[in-house]
């Protein structure tokens, strides 16, 4: 008669094996491809593909799949021969026409911008978008194509290009917008528009995406945002759906070059962030002095969970971004609950002369 226990143990045996021999036999296709120092990530993403075998996944899926991941590692390959410069993601409508005081503002945001070392992206199509790559020029452009069912040319300024990315999904390609970028500046436009302004709002609100300038550029003496942030206010603000402090998180103004100072001024003492074992570890351009530690502290405790702003070395798991180990930084334990908090004490930071 079977005994049960050692038929059950018997193919507890067989699975690790199995496994086991899985397992090797990633390895080995990883090397075979170059080896790589994550790769153990690279097997976690294998096994996740072939559980589709396991699940039958049905060729729809698999499409959407399969799409998403061809796109986005394209993406990053384009982009990564240029990860140390800094870039801003530009909005707005396509109908915005030549002339037009708005296309005008435009293109000398981007010429200025970019005259400071910034690189721009847009979603490479007409209006503000063309107006912003023929401010940039060519060679600081990037491109973020959407395929639509009627079709939608690039504009002169980036057709053709090796910085131009054609996606077939909205969420990828708003993805790569975000996280591409150290800044983002949203012109006038319709649905496409607002729908990128809230996102990028929500990314940033929610922790989702790295603190970063978000301005919205209206006409000179226009309405179109001052009359949304009246809304912001009046429907947002004023029935507590969003915290006070939020409004910290974006500026609105008709000023090109109140933009452009908004954002040179958020990367003069403020570089960079992350979170490291739950820790908020800050990168500064310059270390910060006893007065100004002791100020954030008593401006900006109530976001700790615990402990207080310090300063601190960079940690064991920042190695892995050399270019950045000699920077000062503060730690603290942030509760990842107050971007707006957060936000206001970089302003700070930034505001305090070296």
């Amino acid at each position: 008669m079977a005994n049960p226990k050692k038929e059950e143990k018997k193919s507890i045996t067989s699975q690790a094996y199995e496994e086991r021999g899985i397992h090797e036999s990633i390895l080995k296709l990883i090397e075979s491809y170059g080896g790589s120092p994550d790769a153990n990530l690279i097997e976690e993403m294998i096994k996740t593909v072939l559980k589709l075998v396991e699940d039958q996944t049905n060729r729809g899926d698999l499409k959407i799949l399969n799409t998403t991941l061809k796109e986005l590692r394209y993406a990053f390959k384009v982009f990564s021969a240029y990860r140390p410069i800094r870039k801003v993601s530009v909005f707005g409508s396509a109908r915005i026409r030549e002339g037009e005081s708005i296309y005008q503002q435009a293109a000398d945001f981007s010429q200025q911008i970019t005259q400071l070392g910034f690189m721009v992206i847009t979603g490479a199509g007409d209006g503000i978008m063309k107006a912003s790559q023929g401010g940039a020029g060519r060679e600081k452009s990037f491109g973020v194509k959407i395929r639509l069912p009627f079709e939608q040319f690039p504009n002169e300024f980036i057709v053709n290009d090796p910085k131009l990315i054609t996606f077939k999904y909205f969420f990828t390609r708003k993805l790569v917008f975000v996280k591409e970028t150290d800044a983002i500046v949203i012109f006038p436009g319709g649905f496409g528009t607002h729908d990128e302004a809230f996102e990028s709002l929500t990314l940033i609100q929610t922790g989702k995406a790295k603190p970063f300038p978000l301005v919205f550029i209206d006409r000179s003496g226009g309405t179109h945002w001052h009359q949304w942030l009246e809304y912001v206010e009046k429907y947002l603000l004023k029935p507590q759906l969003i915290s006070p402090d939020d409004l910290s998180l974006f500026k609105v103004t008709d000023s090109v070059d109140e933009a452009v100072r908004e954002i040179i001024t958020f990367y003069r003492s403020y570089h960079s962030s992350r979170f490291v074992n739950g820790q908020l570890i800050i990168r500064l351009t310059h270390p910060i002095d006893d007065d100004t530690l002791d100020l954030l502290n008593r401006c900006f405790g109530s976001m700790l969970t615990e402990g207080k702003i310090e300063r601190s070395d960079p940690l064991p798991d920042e190695a892995d971004e050399l270019e950045l180990l000699h920077l000062p930084r503060l730690a603290l334990w942030f509760n990842r609950k107050d971007f707006g908090k957060l936000r206001q004490m970089i302003d700070l930071i930034n505001s305090i002369e070296p």
